[in-house]
């Protein structure tokens, strides 16, 4: 399919560059998907961070190198990028256990990553409840935090963001001005612009005049929408489910719009909530 193919054509611009400074912008746009969205699916489809994979990466072809006793450990870590011998080092022993300069030595073992490839798994044995809705702009409320370009970096940032406006009373106050649909609390992740990813908690609210929180508005889109239950790794479990099992077989692919999570009820461990994710028809 032509899809999983441009998957696996980004991978092949990674090796082709892989002595570059890779720019995960043009990795995204080979893919057909905005920086985000290339991420998740490269994350919950590879059980890796891309930029560990690219590290990885890196670090297995630098190994090669220097068991060539005639290359040394400076000049290795200019061709793979690192202009700090320390960062090189530091980024060595994590993927090999060994400092570079240790693997000259004879029965020293180093670990080998190959390139990735990407291909469909039919599974199907867990029914998915969804439904697709095409759906006009929507006004949201709420409070954001930005987020880094690297979606590994923000695991840490959203728990402890709802943690946080828990405490200061934020969610009670935002559920008081709820209206219109979707209904429940959000989980907006608004990384559809290259140059700014934020997180926003928020409601739905259609009163133009309500300023007292920050405003986001959600463009026209198409969704597909997935309904669950449970807690907040189940809702993960879902997620990925979506991208590894459904969009590749869905005659879909993302739009540029932002992610929601609808949150349904208050009870954390046993939750109904809804996945959003924008999408339009795949040009296959």
């Amino acid at each position: 399919m032509e899809w999983i193919e441009r998957l696996n054509n980004a991978i092949r611009y990674i090796e082709e560059n892989i002595l570059e400074d890779i720019s995960i912008e043009e990795i995204a746009k080979i893919a057909g998907c905005s920086t985000y969205h290339f991420q998740r699916i490269f994350s919950y489809m590879a059980n890796i961070p891309l930029s560990e994979y690219i590290r990885r990466r890196k670090m297995s072809l630098a190994a090669v190198d220097l068991q060539n006793r005639e290359n040394r450990v400076v000049d290795i870590s200019m061709k793979y990028g690192y202009n700090s011998p320390t960062a090189f080092n530091r980024a060595f022993k994590k993927v090999h256990n060994i400092a570079p300069s240790q693997i000259k030595n004879s029965g020293q073992q180093i670990k080998a990553f190959l390139p990735i490839s990407f291909s469909i798994s039919i599974k199907g044995d867990i029914a998915m409840n969804y439904r697709i809705e095409e759906k006009e702009s929507f006004r949201v409320i709420g409070v954001s935090k930005s987020l880094y370009n690297e979606i590994e970096k923000n695991f840490e940032i959203v728990p402890k963001m709802w943690e946080e406006e828990a405490k200061k009373g934020t969610i009670q106050k935002l559920a008081l001005r709820m209206e219109g649909d979707p209904k429940g609390l959000l989980g907006v992740s608004a990384c559809n612009k290259v140059d700014e990813w934020k997180y926003f908690i928020a409601v739905s609210n259609n009163d133009a005049n309500d300023n007292f929180f920050e405003k986001l508005i959600i463009p026209k889109s198409t969704w597909a929408i997935f309904e669950g239950s449970g807690n907040a790794k189940d809702i993960q479990q879902l997620e990925q489910r979506i991208v590894t099992e459904w969009l590749p077989t869905s005659g879909y692919e993302y739009s540029n719009a932002p992610d929601i999570e609808v949150y349904m009820s208050e009870n954390i461990k046993d939750m109904r909530f809804e996945v959003w994710i924008p999408v339009k028809k795949r040009e296959d």
